[in-house]
């Protein structure tokens, strides 16, 4: 070991301080005593947040300005670190904390652009990085947005707002971040689009359950006839039961289409005990539905036109004259929804992703190799992106039902892996 590190006290508790202080990351040594038993100022500094002029042992990756931010919903903690204005190869530390408004980030910007900081780093906390992060990129800064779990604390280190600010600066310093795919604004309008979307049709389907609990609450079977009691067959016995009509038999003559044939069926399903109380129940349901069906239109409408907008300006070259959304959607199980939905999460620009691995890795759809004495073992896909997987399941589901390769694929590998695994990833390419 080295004599600098050992030069304090010699024996066990030295040695402890010295591997405790690297272990967390510290880029500076034990100080060695000076005449008169006083420590150099700059380290007195560096305990207290402020000058650090202690050396780095970064090497070539190193990156000279740095700024990190620990946000929170009404702060965030900043802490910046710089060259040394006089030593050559010390480092300044400074952090302080920030309100996170408008103003106090634009000033923010402005002080970072003043210091000539290259990188702001923050952590993907909630909602509560888009305000740093958007403002800063407005002021003409770098901003990397970095996973959580690459930046997790080392076990047994003090956890406070300030430490954790100042760990995420010197691990951007030292260039051992990876940086997030935040895409730009139109991508990101297009996004909320389709996200509200999906939550609308979500909220939906939940009052559509709701209308399901009204009438067996009723003894009104009707979802035992009819595969969709929202279909015009049903809707038009709905309307008629909220309008006050009880006759089983004048219910089921309303029956549309191939229900005709169902009509002796559909008088024993409509006899039960509907009231004034399950019509309030029901007619408010069915308003609420009627709502949602109006607002995912209208989302619908726009998201076409907004995808359509940004082919445009994206200039994707195709020979065969199609659209983005008509390409994904010849493929089996995928339709124009889907399509919609695939390309708001992963935009139009393939070049973010060097190949199509690194965008099944960061979908998280391709299980990590986890691998110990020689050993390998299944590891987790993780969570990854909610919306686009949900889109990827619905899309694989649909395609298991077609008479296609997807098809005949999903059949050899459920008799395999069984149903309950048969949608998640396999780690053999062969298989």
């Amino acid at each position: 070991m080295d004599e600098s590190v050992m030069s304090l006290v010699p024996g066990p508790t030295q040695r402890g301080c010295a591997l405790l202080l690297r272990a967390r990351g510290l880029d500076s040594r034990l100080p060695s005593p000076t005449p008169g038993g006083r420590r150099r100022a700059h380290d007195h500094e560096a305990r207290r947040g402020g000058g650090d002029g202690r050396r780095d042992g970064s090497g070539s990756g190193l990156v000279e300005r740095v700024a990190a931010i620990d946000g929170a919903k009404a702060s965030g903690m900043v802490c910046t670190r710089v060259p040394h204005g006089i030593r050559k190869g010390r480092r300044v530390q400074e952090a302080w904390n920030v309100a996170s408004t408008t103003a106090g980030i634009l000033e923010l910007g402005a002080r970072l652009k003043a210091l000539g900081i290259t990188r702001v780093v923050m952590e993907a906390t909630g909602v509560y990085w888009k305000p740093f992060f958007f403002l800063l990129e407005s002021c003409g800064l770098e901003c990397w947005l970095v996973n959580a779990r690459d930046v997790k604390n080392v076990p047994g280190r003090p956890k406070t707002d300030k430490l954790d600010a100042v760990w995420l600066a010197k691990l951007a310093e030292r260039s051992m971040l990876r940086a997030s795919f935040v895409p730009q604004r139109p991508l990101r309008q297009l996004r909320d689009l389709t996200r509200l979307r999906s939550a609308l049709t979500q909220e939906r389907t939940r009052h559509k359950h709701r209308v399901e609990k009204v009438l067996e609450d009723a003894q009104i079977k009707l979802s035992s006839v009819l595969a969709n009691i929202f279909g015009l067959s049903g809707r038009l016995m709905l309307d008629a039961l909220i309008s006050g009509v009880r006759d089983p038999q004048e219910l089921a003559a309303l029956a549309q289409g191939k229900a005709k044939s169902k009509r002796e069926a559909l008088t024993a399903a409509l006899t039960g005990q509907f009231d004034e109380h399950h019509a309030y129940l029901l007619g408010t349901l069915l308003e609420a539905i009627d709502r949602l069906q109006s607002q995912i239109d209208e989302l619908t409408t726009r998201i076409t036109d907004r995808l359509a907008e940004l082919s445009r300006d994206a200039d994707v070259p195709d020979a065969e004259g199609l659209t983005p959304q008509q390409r994904l959607d010849e493929i089996p199980g995928i339709g124009p929804a889907t399509a919609q939905v695939i390309l708001a999460e992963i935009g139009l620009d393939m070049s973010v992703f060097p190949t199509a691995g690194h965008l099944v890795s960061w979908a998280k759809l391709s299980p990590r190799t986890i691998q110990s004495a020689g050993k390998n073992f299944p590891g987790g896909t993780g969570q990854g992106n909610p919306w686009l997987k949900g889109a990827l399941g619905e899309a694989a589901m649909a395609a298991a039902r077609t008479n296609t390769f997807l098809g005949a694929r999903y059949k050899r590998l459920v008799k395999r892996r069984g149903t309950a695994r048969r949608w998640s990833p396999s780690p053999d390419p062969s298989s």
